[in-house]
């Protein structure tokens, strides 16, 4: 019965959704990569239609199918030797940026030792907060997002992002004075 019922679900949104997804694949998709909107779609599609059966009931259609279409974008990019370069200097944009949060300076000059000090320091910290960080500033979810993904209130993502961002001020704080 599950099969039948997301079976129908997955085919109801894809066949409403279709140009809303591609035009979605199309702008997360950089000019270097090689593929096409529609190929990475019915890739999802078939996945996501031939595993219908094991999932329990799907109940946000939308979010499900954006999840999976994210994932293999996400996929493509660590994958592709010439997009590799692309999403690790994404990456060290996004770690610019939150450096700029955690050491309060809008400097975008920081040094690599002071870089790598906040890699190791987000790698430390507990998982649930070092989750929130990489999922809310390095990865571009939402609270909203992840609440329906994990079931954990907003409330309670927001105060382990809060709590995080702490620790590691806190943490980071004197090595910035002893580096700098």
């Amino acid at each position: 019965m599950n099969q039948s019922e997301n079976s129908k679900k997955l085919n109801t949104f894809f066949n409403e959704e279709y140009n809303a997804l591609k035009s979605y694949v199309s702008s997360n998709l950089k000019s270097s990569i090689n593929r096409d909107a529609e190929d990475i779609i019915q890739d999802v599609a078939l996945k996501l239609f031939t595993g219908a059966d094991r999932y329990s009931p799907i109940n946000n259609v939308a979010g499900f199918v954006y999840r999976a279409i994210k994932n293999k974008l996400i996929d493509i990019m660590r994958s592709s030797k010439t997009n590799k370069i692309d999403y690790e200097s994404q990456n060290e944009t996004k770690l610019i940026e939150f450096a700029t949060l955690i050491y309060e300076t809008s400097s975008d000059l920081y040094s690599k030792q002071m870089k790598r000090e906040l890699k190791t320091a987000i790698i430390n910290l507990k998982p649930h907060y070092r989750e929130i960080i990489i999922a809310i500033d390095f990865e571009g979810y939402t609270y909203k997002e992840i609440e329906q993904e994990t079931g954990i209130p907003i409330g309670t993502l927001m105060s382990r992002r809060h709590r995080a961002i702490s620790l590691l001020y806190k943490n980071l704080k004197p090595k910035q004075k002893i580096i700098s």
